[in-house]
């Protein structure tokens, strides 16, 4: 009777192993499946279009290119943390083509510029209210400037050509204006700011125009082509069922 009840137990053992077993080699096989169909999916798209891997790998020599001036210790010296902004720059300003990141650099070192002008006239403007005064008068600079800026992006005309740099406008007034309040040297907080911006932005047109260019038109004359041969083959279809 114990040998029958010994025997049982190890069947049973031996088919949950069998069991775990064989959930294990199917959920391998279903990751494996889907590893590659997602390597499949992005071999599709590198072929479909290999501007889109030139692209990605200018981003990356961008990005490079503008984390040496955090490595390289004299220019670190000269801008400070600062330098982290030229990083930044990189990754928002960076578009698929020469146009794209043109207009969103010029965008970027526009709106930091105005916005950094003022905000330093708000510090100006503040400061002569003492040091209780201040802190209220920047505020509401912030408030009004603020409030402004983001009204002005529901004006159709601004928001087709110039949406991103109302944010960066905002983005930078606010912070320039804030940080004033404590922040000593606030020109050369300013100033830092300004030119690593504008490194940032020289970095991706240099990798953007001398790297493998990809210009908008290409893509325009593509669809222009393709809009044709449809309309050529509908009106042939069109002229054989007359």
């Amino acid at each position: 009777m114990e040998s029958l009840t010994t025997e049982s137990n190890n069947n049973g053992d031996g088919g949950f192993l069998a069991n775990c077993r064989e959930q294990l080699c199917s959920a391998l096989d279903r990751l494996r499946c889907t590893v590659l169909g997602f390597v499949g999916k992005v071999a599709k798209i590198a072929r479909d279009d290999p501007r889109r891997v030139a692209h990605s790998l200018k981003v990356g020599l961008a990005l490079t290119l503008a984390s040496v001036f955090y490595y390289v210790t004299p220019l670190f010296n000269g801008w400070g943390d600062s330098v982290i902004w030229a990083v930044i720059t990189v990754v928002v300003v960076m578009e698929f083509t020469v146009g794209g990141t043109l207009s969103r650099g010029l965008n970027r070192i526009f709106a930091t510029l105005v916005a950094v002008f003022l905000a330093v006239g708000a510090h100006m403007a503040a400061n002569l209210c003492g040091e209780n005064g201040e802190p209220i008068l920047l505020s509401v600079f912030v408030f009004l400037v603020g409030s402004a800026a983001t009204f002005s992006r529901f004006i159709p005309e601004l928001k087709a050509r110039y949406d991103y740099g109302v944010m960066i406008f905002i983005l930078t007034f606010a912070m320039v204006a804030v940080s004033s309040y404590r922040v000593d040297e606030l020109l050369e907080f300013a100033h830092e700011r300004v030119t690593t911006i504008a490194v940032g932005v020289a970095i991706c047109l240099f990798t953007t125009v001398f790297i493998f260019p990809i210009w908008a038109g290409e893509d325009l004359h593509k669809l222009a082509a393709g809009s044709l041969d449809k309309l050529a083959e509908f009106l042939e279809g069109t002229t054989w069922e007359t």
